[in-house]
C-alpha cells in the first residue's frame, strides 16, 4: 500500500529538507514538553485510583457498586470529553482548548481531593474525566499539526510517554504516601491533590505557545500561520510547507462550504473509511487489556500469588516498565513503518497473553514459580504494549484524518477508545472472578482479531506530510 505512486508522495518529497538547526528543533521540543503535560494529567488521574481506591472505599463506606462507579464515571466523562473536545478544538483552536482543559483539570483535581461527600466526589471525577477525554483528543492533534512530518512520530508519541509517566508517577506517589500516612483517613486526599500541580504548569506553559499553524490556515489566518511556521522551521521550509497547507485548503474550500461536518462525513466514502479505521485502531488498543492492568494491577498480582505489600511494589514496576518501553520506542517510531510495528506489537501481545493464561491455569496456586512466571509474562505484555500499540495508536489517529474534520473525526475515534476502556474496566473484575487467568486467553483471541484488522485495513502513514496523506487517502478510498 505504501508503494502506490501518488501525487501526494511527490508533494511531500518536494519540501525542502528540514535540516539540523538546533534552535528550531529546540523550539518544537519545548512545545512538545509543555503540551504533553496534558498527557501527564491524563495518566496520573487515571492511574491514581489504583492505590487510592481502597482508602476512598473505607472513608465513604462504599459497597461494590459504588466503588465501581468511581472509575466508571471518570471514563464516561472522558468519552464525552473526547467527543465534544474535538469539535471545540476545530472551532476555537487547539491552543485555547488545551488552556481551558488545564483549568478543568485543576478544578476537577481540587474538587475531588476536598470532596465532603460521596456524591460530590462522583461529580468531581466526572468533571475530571471531561478534561482527560478532551486532552486525549486535542493534545495529539496539536502536536501532529505543529511537528514536521520527518519527526512527527517521535514528537506525537511523547504524549503517550507522558501518559505512562503520569501513571508511573501515580503508582509511585501512592506507594510513598500510603506507607507514610496510611493510618490517616484522609490519605487519599493527598494522593489526588498532587494532580493540581501539573494542571497549573500546563495552563501557564500553554499561554506562551503558538496556535497550530494548520488550524490558523484553515481559519484563513494565513499571515499568522506562516509566522508560526517560520518560528518552527527554516524560512524556505516554512514557506513551502505553508504553501502546501494553503493549497490543500483552497482545493477543498468549495466542498467545505457545501457540506456541514456531519454531512461531509456521510457523503464522502473515503472519510467514512478513515473514521472506521480510526475507531478500529482505538478499540483494539483498549481490547489488549492494558488498562485493566493500570486499574487492577495490584489485585492481579495478588491473585498471581504475591502478598499485598509485594503486589504494591511490583505494581510500581509495571509503571516503570511502561516508561522504559516508551523511551525505547520513541526513536524507533521515525525509523520503522507504523503498520509493521503494529503487526509486531499485536503478535507479541498475543504470545504474552497466551503465556499468562497457560501459566495461570496450568500451574498450581501454591507453586513457588507460578507468581514469578506470571509477573515476567505480565511485564512482557506491558512492555510490548507500551512500546508499540500504545504510542502507535495515538500517533496514527493524529495522522489519518483530514484537516478540516480532524477534531471531529478524532473525537469519534477517541470516544470509541474511552467507551471500550470503560466496558473492559467494568467487566474485568467479573471476568477474572468467572475465568481466572483464562481471561488472558480471551485477550489473546482479541489480539488475533487485531492482527487481522491491521493486516487488512490499516494503511501506512510514515514519511508523508499530513497534507499528502489526505490526498493519498482520498484517492485510495474513493470507492469505499
Amino acid at each position: 500500500m505504501s508503494h502506490i505512486p501518488t501525487t501526494a508522495t511527490v508533494a511531500s518529497k518536494a519540501l525542502p529538507p528540514l535540516g539540523d538547526d538546533r534552535r528550531f528543533n529546540r523550539r518544537v521540543g519545548v512545545i512538545a514538553v509543555i503540551a504533553t503535560f496534558g498527557g501527564l494529567l491524563f495518566g496520573y488521574d487515571t492511574g491514581v485510583l489504583n492505590g487510592a481506591l481502597s482508602f476512598i472505599v473505607d472513608y465513604f463506606h462504599l459497597n461494590a457498586v459504588q466503588e465501581g462507579l468511581i472509575t466508571f464515571l471518570l471514563l464516561i466523562g472522558a468519552a464525552l470529553g473526547a467527543l465534544v473536545g474535538g469539535r471545540i478544538a476545530d472551532t476555537f483552536g487547539r491552543k485555547r482548548t488545551i488552556i481551558v482543559l488545564a483549568v478543568i483539570f485543576f478544578i476537577g483535581a481540587v474538587a475531588s481531593a476536598f470532596s465532603p461527600t460521596y456524591g460530590i466526589f462522583l461529580v468531581s471525577r466526572f468533571i475530571l474525566g471531561l478534561a482527560v477525554g478532551g486532552a486525549s483528543v486535542t493534545v495529539p492533534v496539536y502536536l501532529g499539526e505543529v511537528a514536521p512530518f520527518e519527526k512527527r512520530g517521535g514528537l506525537v508519541s511523547r504524549n503517550e510517554l507522558m501518559i505512562v509517566g503520569g501513571q508511573f508517577l501515580a503508582f509511585l506517589c501512592n506507594a510513598i504516601i500510603g506507607n507514610i500516612w496510611g493510618g490517616n483517613a484522609d490519605v487519599w486526599r493527598y494522593m489526588l491533590t498532587i494532580a493540581a500541580l501539573p494542571a497549573i504548569a500546563l495552563f501557564v506553559g500553554m499561554l506562551r505557545l503558538p496556535e497550530s499553524p494548520r488550524w490558523l490556515a484553515l481559519k484563513g489566518r494565513n499571515d499568522e500561520s506562516l509566522a508560526v511556521l517560520k518560528d518552527l522551521r527554516r524560512p524556505e521550509r516554512a514557506v513551502a510547507e505553508h504553501a502546501e497547507i494553503v493549497q490543500l485548503i483552497e482545493d477543498e474550500r468549495e466542498l467545505t462550504e457545501n457540506y456541514s461536518a456531519w454531512g461531509e462525513i456521510k457523503s464522502q466514502p473515503w472519510i467514512k473509511r478513515l473514521i472506521v479505521i480510526g475507531m478500529g485502531i482505538a478499540a483494539f488498543q483498549q481490547l489488549t487489556g492494558i488498562n485493566s492492568m493500570q486499574y487492577y494491577g495490584t489485585q492481579v498480582l495478588e491473585q498471581a500469588g504475591f502478598t499485598r505489600n509485594s503486589a504494591l511494589i511490583f505494581n510500581v514496576l509495571i509503571g516503570l516498565i511502561s516508561v522504559i518501553a516508551m523511551l525505547i520506542a520513541l526513536p524507533l517510531l521515525n525509523r520503522f513503518n507504523r503498520r509493521g510495528m503494529m503487526l509486531f506489537g499485536f503478535t507479541g501481545i498475543l504470545i504474552a497473553h497466551l503465556l499468562v493464561g497457560i501459566f495461570g491455569i496450568a500451574l498450581p496456586q501454591h507453586s513457588p514459580i507460578r507468581a514469578w512466571l506470571l509477573l515476567i509474562c505480565i511485564l512482557l505484555f506491558v512492555g510490548l504494549m507500551q512500546g508499540t500499540i500504545g504510542p502507535l495508536a495515538w500517533l496514527m489517529l493524529s495522522e489519518i484524518f483530514p484537516l478540516r474534520l480532524r477534531g471531529v473525526a478524532m473525537g469519534f475515534a477517541v470516544l470509541v477508545l474511552w467507551v471500550t476502556n470503560s466496558i473492559i474496566s467494568f467487566a474485568f473484575p467479573s471476568l477474572v472472578a468467572a475465568l481466572g487467568f483464562g481471561t488472558f486467553l480471551l485477550f489473546a483471541f482479541v489480539a488475533g482479531l487485531a492482527l487481522l484488522f491491521v493486516g487488512v485495513a490499516v494503511p501506512e502513514t510514515k514519511g508523508k506530510t499530513l497534507e499528502s496523506l489526505e490526498e493519498h487517502f482520498k484517492r485510495l478510498y474513493a470507492s469505499f
